[in-house]
């Protein structure tokens, strides 16, 4: 295999686009089939660790919020990437944001109606 051909296998693979609504000039980077699969083994791994610490008796006073911060890893990597949030225009974004915000103000009223708080 030549340096050449050696050069273009270890270059990076992402597809550029136009993003929707920028105009002409603006060019998006998507990631490669191979970000992906390395995103993919990221949550496979964070996946394992939580199973795992489940089982460690150590940790059973952080449990909980060790578990809601990898969820929150995880939830921020599947939008990121796998929603496109990261490559795509900001409109998009926002749109979600404000429906993620909706949706944590519902459940929050939710657990207030149900005096949750109340000790």
């Amino acid at each position: 295999m030549s340096e050449a051909e050696r050069a273009g296998e270890l270059a990076p693979q992402a597809r550029t686009h136009a993003a929707p609504g920028s105009g002409s000039g603006h060019v998006a980077r998507h990631p490669s089939p191979k970000e992906y699969v390395r995103i993919a083994i990221i949550l496979a791994i964070i996946t394992a660790a939580e199973v795992a610490i489940y089982y460690i008796e150590a940790v059973e006073g952080l449990l909980i919020p060790l578990l809601f911060l990898f969820a929150v890893v995880k939830f921020t990597l599947v939008v990121l990437w796998f929603m496109h949030l990261k490559f795509d225009s900001r409109t998009y974004a926002r749109f979600f944001m404000m429906g993620l915000a909706g949706a944590i103000t519902l459940f929050l009223v939710v657990l207030l109606t149900f005096r949750v708080f109340a000790g």
